[in-house]
């Protein structure tokens, strides 16, 4: 997400990019942590901007997608336009359902770095923390359940080749969603961590050209 926020400060944008609880460091340590923990961050650091600028905008890749969805459904008219990553509000692997017996393992290993392009590195964690992943569906749930709230400008970029998120998610947003505008992107060359992959350029350029679209003509100025 770095290389996105400072494409998104060069153009001009104020950005914060929140360090979530119990990322960044250990598995274990996000296992100790629940989805009301992490949005409750994310809460902040929109609050934070809010306070300091008429319009706000969100993105975010994966579980920070699903994230800025709940921003969006809480916040209303406070939050100006979404961009979205391979958003995961809903998967159907058969592991998912079984969660509420298998959080009682601490984790599983798991798949990290799903990029095509070679070099990158997510920093990822080698494993799933499962009782974080159980609380993570409690989040998905909650935000399927309210997604008719989401009335804001939507750009979505969905990778066609993903190896964590599978497709189920799209179509309930798409369904779900009363955004006016909306516009849905598909990526051709990248994988679940579009952000850090081949497309990762066009996804900073067409979110800044969004962004500034959604500025000028909230501010009248639009051609």
């Amino acid at each position: 997400m770095i290389g996105w926020a400072r494409h998104l400060e060069a153009a001009g944008f104020q950005v914060l990019l929140p360090l979530l609880p119990g990322h960044g460091t250990h598995w274990r340590d996000l296992n100790q942590t629940t989805w009301m923990d992490w949005y409750s961050c994310a809460d902040d650091a929109f609050t934070t901007l809010r306070a300091q600028s008429d319009q706000v905008f969100l993105a975010g890749l994966s579980m920070g997608a699903a994230l800025c969805l709940r921003l969006a459904e809480q916040h209303g008219a406070g939050v100006s336009g979404l961009t979205l990553v391979n958003p995961v509000i809903n998967h159907r692997d058969p592991r998912v359902r079984a969660l509420p017996v298998l959080r009682l393992i601490p984790s599983l290993r798991g798949l990290a770095d799903d990029i095509a392009k070679p070099g990158q590195d997510e920093c990822g964690y080698a494993r799933w923390p499962l009782r974080a992943l159980y609380s993570q569906t409690f989040l998905w749930a909650d935000v399927r359940r309210n997604l008719s709230r989401v009335d804001q400008p939507l750009l979505v970029y969905q990778s066609i080749h993903d190896h964590v998120a599978d497709p189920s998610s799209m179509p309930l947003i798409k369904d779900g969603v009363r955004s006016r505008d909306q516009t849905y992107i598909e990526l051709q060359r990248s994988y679940h961590v579009a952000t850090l992959d081949y497309d990762a350029e066009d996804i900073f350029d067409g979110s800044t050209a969004f962004f500034r679209r959604l500025t000028k003509e909230a501010d009248g100025t639009a051609e």
